[in-house]
């Protein structure tokens, strides 16, 4: 495709218009966390693991930074500190288990939000604008294998996760030769889509189906495997997906059939629109395909 780089005038300085491809390599480094605020949720990580290593309720054998964060998939101030707890003793119930959490946050940060958001408890510092989730868990799998935990389902009961199996799945399909960092350029960009329109759909769902979407690609084109990437999730109806690797249970999209509708409603609202730029921009028309791509993302997407 020719360029379509030409000089332009910003504010009486001459500037380069983008094409798609740099326009998606600037949103990408706006997207990633900074340095400062890895250090920033790294300073409460001690006083959270002291919270809970003092309860009565439950002892603990480890605890387990899992999540996007820790994935290098989050999005700039949308990125919560997912942290599992390995819990000793009887596995009660998973609304006593995560009833447990809560009271043992809430007796260590009295003035700080605490609520259980099933699966997890969630802990917002600094009135919201450093917010950890704290999953409860109880190891089901022999020492020696790799880690299986039963949580808390997205709705009740247990369910089983493989946190260091499912990362292991998704770095291993963003080594892939040909799509080296897509797997997980694809990731950040599907959550910056959520966050950004606010859909009720899972940020672990939208990572671990970015990885199996990827798998099979040769290389990698933000526009081009994004917009593929939202229509297939429309086609599947965002079904249940199996665990890749057998470790643990299927997982949702969404937590209820109500946000699912709702999640299926914005996905074929942006495969749409992914679509349409995509059109405009094999069509050479430029300003139409930064258009749509600024709806899709919300009006945050850069300008050319």
């Amino acid at each position: 495709m020719p360029s379509t780089k030409r000089p332009c005038r910003r504010g009486g300085r001459a500037a380069m218009t983008l094409t798609v491809s740099q326009a998606f390599g600037v949103f990408l480094e706006r997207l990633t966390p900074l340095q400062s605020d890895r250090d920033a949720k790294a300073r409460h990580r001690s006083s959270v693991e002291t919270s809970l290593k003092g309860s009565t309720r439950f002892g603990v054998y480890l605890f387990r930074e899992t999540g996007s964060f820790g994935h290098g998939t989050g999005v700039r101030n949308h990125c919560d500190v997912d942290l599992l707890v390995s819990m000793t003793g009887s596995k009660p119930t998973s609304d006593t288990a995560l009833q447990w959490v809560k009271e043992a946050l809430k007796a260590s940060f009295p003035a700080t939000t605490v609520e259980i958001r099933r699966p997890t408890v969630v802990v917002r510092f600094a009135g919201g604008a450093e917010q950890w989730e704290i999953l409860p868990g109880f190891r089901t799998s022999p020492k020696g294998a790799a880690p299986v935990y039963d949580i808390p389902g997205p709705a009740n009961g247990w369910m089983s996760s493989a946190p260091t199996v499912h990362l292991d799945y998704v770095n291993g399909v963003n080594q892939q030769a040909g799509i080296v960092g897509g797997a997980k350029k694809l990731a950040r960009l599907a959550k910056a889509w959520k966050y950004y329109n606010q859909v009720p759909i899972s940020s672990f769902y939208l990572e671990m189906r970015a990885a199996q979407y990827m798998a099979v690609q040769t290389h990698f084109s933000a526009a081009l495997h994004l917009c593929g990437y939202l229509e297939w999730l429309d086609k599947i109806a965002l079904a249940d997906m199996n665990d890749p690797l057998g470790k643990a249970s299927r997982f949702s999209a969404c937590s209820s059939t109500a946000t699912k509708t709702t999640a299926l409603s914005n996905l074929r609202t942006a495969a749409t629109r992914a679509r349409k730029a995509v059109t405009a921009e094999n069509a050479y028309n430029m300003p139409q395909a930064f258009d749509y791509l600024n709806l899709l993302f919300g009006h945050q997407f850069p300008k050319r």
